[in-house]
């Protein structure tokens, strides 16, 4: 990469690195409590399952991922923490999100409730342990584990900005850039990666890259590639 647009890189991080941009986003979800838990209003676990399930949604546009969070958490009161551990959970095979059915969502609260009744914060999970525990997937070492490391961003990165910051015990340097086809079809034209596989590989290629731009928070990165889809 030149220095031309290394810099480009820099200024499109700063520039979207803005709440202006993400209103109508997954994000905004455990966003709303994340704002409630540093008013001391609610509890760090309703960030999380809020967290888990905006991620899970987060393919297709934009208004029907806003739209279907909504609507889950309507069906949970608002109060989704309290909805997981209850143990009643509508489950039938309604569709609430594209493929995902209603029953889906029952065998992830389900998982949920299991791991909270051992421990208080799915940080210490690792993204392989969210990916089998949590969602329930087989074990897959070439996974990118997308939605996994977005939602690992927005609970890890602490910039008072876009992200929520709310795990504290975790470290921005050790993230991975959530890859999905937008952010693979951007880093190739740019040159941060040549592989056209969408796997862990990749992955590790364009956050080793975003490492060297961004010493110590490669995942801001992310912001950097959002800038340039919408400067295409």
């Amino acid at each position: 990469m030149t220095g031309e647009v290394i810099k480009l890189l820099k200024d499109w991080a700063a520039k979207y690195n803005d709440p202006v941009w993400f209103q109508e986003d997954p994000i905004a979800f455990p966003r709303r409590f994340a704002e409630k838990l540093r008013r001391g209003e609610t509890c760090l676990q309703d960030v999380e399952v809020a967290g888990i399930f905006a991620a899970h949604f987060a393919w297709g546009r934009r208004a029907m991922i806003v739209r279907d969070c909504t609507r889950l958490l309507d069906e949970m009161d608002w109060k989704p923490y309290d909805y997981v551990m209850k143990g009643s959970w509508r489950s039938d095979s309604a569709s609430i999100h594209r493929t995902v059915k209603w029953c889906e969502v029952a065998q992830i609260c389900a998982r949920l409730k299991d791991f909270y009744e051992g421990s208080p914060s799915l940080e210490s999970l690792s993204v392989d342990e969210t990916r089998c525990r949590i969602f329930g997937q087989k074990p897959d070492r070439k996974a990118p584990n997308k939605k996994i490391n977005m939602m690992r961003r927005w609970f890890v990165r602490d910039d008072d900005k876009v992200d929520l910051g709310t795990w504290k015990d975790s470290s921005p340097a050790d993230l991975l850039i959530p890859l999905d086809v937008h952010v693979h079809e951007e880093a190739l034209a740019i040159g941060l990666t040549t592989r056209k596989q969408s796997d862990i590989v990749t992955v590790g290629e364009i956050t080793d890259a975003f490492k060297e731009i961004f010493p110590g928070d490669p995942c801001k990165g992310d912001f950097a590639l959002f800038g340039y889809g919408v400067s295409k």
